[in-house]
């Protein structure tokens, strides 16, 4: 009888055991991002960094990558999640040591190697910029489920609504129009060390208010993947 009692509270505890076991291994899940379930492939691509180093599909590899579109020229967005990304960058590095912050411009023709060197250094010299040609942004925008597109020039507006005639052209030496804006996702894209898409974190919207990314939501994010991946 004692044996059998012995035997029953031995298999009460185990069961327990195993329960508790359980609980602990239990990943949260992911409660702000598009997470994938089956991460997503990346096609060949090469771009060039603010160092004038070649930046490809390998440059991802062995990184936790959070990858955002924009320019230095934008008036909102892009300094905004700059540099909330600046405030949390301490906490995603703790999550992972190998995180790393890209900025791809979709502006090639105003955005030359000094100018994306100084822009992005001053958020934080960790931070990489990248650039190349619309052949090469537009696919890779699109593999990354991003998507950017050039607005009228300023200039061009002014002249279709008779404000301006060609002969600002000439004040201008004959140079195109600089002045326009880059419409573009504000949503940044994380990519995992195998240089696959692994989530997505769209920004904070509210009506006549700048996209805001949330950045303990982020991190809070980043955690839980890290642990399921």
């Amino acid at each position: 009888m004692n044996k059998i009692v012995i035997l029953i509270v031995a298999l009460g505890a185990l069961a327990a055991g195993v329960m508790l076991f359980g609980q602990i291994n239990k990943k949260a899940p992911v409660e702000f991002a598009l997470h994938y379930q089956q991460a997503r492939d990346i096609k060949a691509f090469e771009l060039t960094d603010h160092f004038g180093e070649a930046f490809n599909n390998e440059s991802l590899k062995g990184h936790w990558s959070w990858v955002f579109f924009g320019y230095t020229s934008c008036p909102d967005v892009c300094p905004t999640t700059l540099q909330e990304m600046n405030f949390i960058y301490d906490d995603l590095k703790a999550i992972s040591t190998k995180s790393q912050v890209l900025l791809v411009s979709v502006d090639p023709k105003r955005d030359t190697q000094e100018k994306l060197a100084s822009y992005i250094g001053y958020f934080n010299p960790e931070f990489k910029a990248l650039y190349g040609h619309h052949g090469v942004l537009f696919p890779f925008a699109r593999n990354l489920g991003l998507m950017y597109a050039i607005t009228e020039s300023e200039l061009e507006s002014e002249q279709k609504s008779g404000q301006k005639d060609n002969s600002d052209a000439k004040d201008n030496h004959g140079a195109t129009a600089t002045r326009y804006l880059v419409d573009h996702s504000a949503s940044l894209v994380l990519i995992n060390p195998a240089g696959k898409v692994e989530a997505i974190f769209k920004p904070k919207q509210a009506l006549g208010e700048v996209p805001v990314i949330e950045g303990d939501k982020l991190v809070s994010d980043f955690a839980k993947i890290v642990a399921l991946y």
